[in-house]
C-alpha cells in the first residue's frame, strides 16, 4: 500500500524520523530513567518499539491505557499518573495485575484516593505532589501524612511524583531551568520527608517528574535535579508544532494526510483559497491551527481546513497534503489507526510499512 492509497484524513508516522526520536531520547534517558507516557500515542504497537529501545516501565493517563498495556504484554510496570475514585476501574486494573504479574502503581493525593485504591486491591502507590501546576497533587506538607495512611492500609508507597507541566513550553532555557529547579526542590524535599516518615522503607525510591519539554534537565550532577530518577515524557516520539517551536532534538514524525478537495479562484489572486478534508474532528486544536508547508491556514471547520497556498503552484484536486498537528495527544485520540510510512517527503508514493491500531483510545 502507498500513502496515496489511504482514505483521508489519515494519521501517518514517518519511520525515519520516528526512529531518530526514539534513539535520541534513549541516549539521554536510557532504561528506567524514562517512563514513557502512553497518553501521547495510545498505541501498544508503538509502545512495543519503546520497549525495544530498553524502556520497560510506562506512564498512563487512564485505566483503559493501563489494562490495554498489560493485556498486550507491553512493559513490566505501569503507572496510572492520575487520581481515580472509580471502584470499577480500580478493580479493572487490579484484576489485570493479578492475571498478568505486571505491577500497577496508582497516583494518590488524598485519603479518599488511597482508600479507594486499597479497597480495590491496588497495593502500590505514588504520592502525587503539587509542584506548581494547578491540577492534581497534594500540598507538599500533606504528603507524609498520606504516605503513612497508605502504609497503615498495607500499601507500598513507591515514592513521589510531581508534574511541572506549566514549565514544559518555557522558551528561554535558563529561565525554564530556574523554574524547574524551584519545582523539583519542592518535590525532592517532600520525598525526603516521606522516606523519613516511612522509616526509610527501601521500596520507596521513585522521584518521578518531567516531560518532553524538560527531559534533559535532570541529566546532571546537580544535587537536586539529579535526584529525579525517572521522566514521564511522551510527545517526543511523534512531536507536534507546539513542541516543535522549542529548541529540542526531536523532529515532527506525525502528520495528518488530507486530500485537496476544492479550490476557488486563480492561484495567488485575491479571494483564492483551497480546502482539504482534514478538520476539527481529526485534529487536536487546543494549541491552535495546524501547519501546512507552503501554505497559510485560514481556519478549520468540522471536516475541512481552508488554506491558501503560497508562491508555489497549487496542487491539483485530489493531491495529498501533509498537515502538521499542533498537539499530538488529542490528535492521535481522534483516529482509529496510524500508518508507519518510509518517507513522508515522497508524498503519495511513500510506502506504508505497518498499520498500528490506536487501541488505547477512549476510556
Amino acid at each position: 500500500m502507498r500513502l496515496g492509497d489511504l482514505p483521508t484524513p489519515a494519521l501517518v508516522v514517518d519511520a525515519g524520523v520516528f526512529d531518530h526520536n526514539l534513539a535520541t531520547m534513549s541516549t539521554t534517558r536510557p532504561g528506567a530513567t524514562l517512563r514513557p507516557h502512553v497518553k501521547a500515542h495510545k498505541c501498544t504497537s508503538l509502545a512495543a518499539r519503546q520497549v525495544a529501545m530498553g524502556h520497560h516501565t510506562f506512564t498512563c493517563a487512564t485505566p483503559r491505557e493501563v489494562v490495554g498495556m498489560i493485556n498486550a504484554g507491553v512493559g513490566t510496570e505501569v503507572l496510572l499518573a492520575n487520581e481515580t475514585l472509580d471502584q470499577s476501574r480500580l478493580r479493572y486494573m487490579s484484576d489485570a495485575q493479578r492475571r498478568s504479574g505486571a505491577t500497577v502503581i496508582v497516583a494518590v493525593d488524598s485519603t479518599e484516593t488511597i482508600d479507594a485504591a486499597a479497597s480495590s486491591g491496588i497495593t502500590d502507590v505514588l504520592v502525587d505532589v503539587n509542584v506548581g501546576l494547578p491540577r492534581c497533587g497534594c500540598a507538599p506538607d500533606a504528603a507524609t501524612g498520606l504516605a503513612q495512611h497508605a502504609r497503615s492500609l498495607g500499601m507500598v508507597v513507591r515514592g513521589v511524583m510531581g508534574y511541572e507541566g506549566h514549565l514544559m513550553a518555557v522558551p528561554d532555557r535558563e529561565s525554564q531551568l530556574a523554574k524547574v529547579l524551584e519545582s523539583m526542590t519542592t518535590l525532592v524535599d517532600t520525598f525526603d520527608r516521606v522516606v523519613e516518615a516511612l522509616d526509610h522503607d527501601p521500596r520507596c525510591t521513585i522521584v518521578s517528574a518531567g516531560g518532553t519539554g524538560t527531559f534533559d534537565l535532570y541529566d546532571t550532577e546537580h544535587p537536586v535535579l539529579s535526584r529525579v530518577n525517572e521522566v514521564q515524557a511522551g510527545s517526543y516520539a511523534l512531536m507536534d508544532t507546539h513542541y516543535g517551536a522549542l529548541d529540542l532534538p526531536f523532529e515532527q514524525a506525525l502528520f495528518v494526510v488530507g486530500t485537496l478537495i476544492s479550490s476557488t479562484g486563480d492561484q495567488g489572486s485575491p479571494g483564492s483559497w483551497s480546502v482539504i478534508d482534514v478538520g476539527l474532528k481529526s485534529l487536536g486544536m487546543d494549541h491552535g491551527n495546524p501547519n501546512i508547508d507552503g501554505a497559510s491556514v485560514w481556519f478549520c471547520s468540522d471536516e475541512h481546513t481552508t488554506l491558501a497556498f503560497d508562491d508555489r503552484a497549487r496542487p491539483t484536486l485530489g493531491s495529498r497534503v501533509l498537515v502538521r498537528p499542533a498537539h499530538v495527544d488529542p490528535t492521535v485520540a481522534l483516529h482509529e489507526a496510524m500508518y508507519l510510512v518510509d518517507d513522508v517527503n515522497l508524498g503519495a508514493d511513500a510506502s506504508v510499512l505497518e498499520t498500528w491500531p490506536v487501541d488505547l483510545r477512549g476510556w
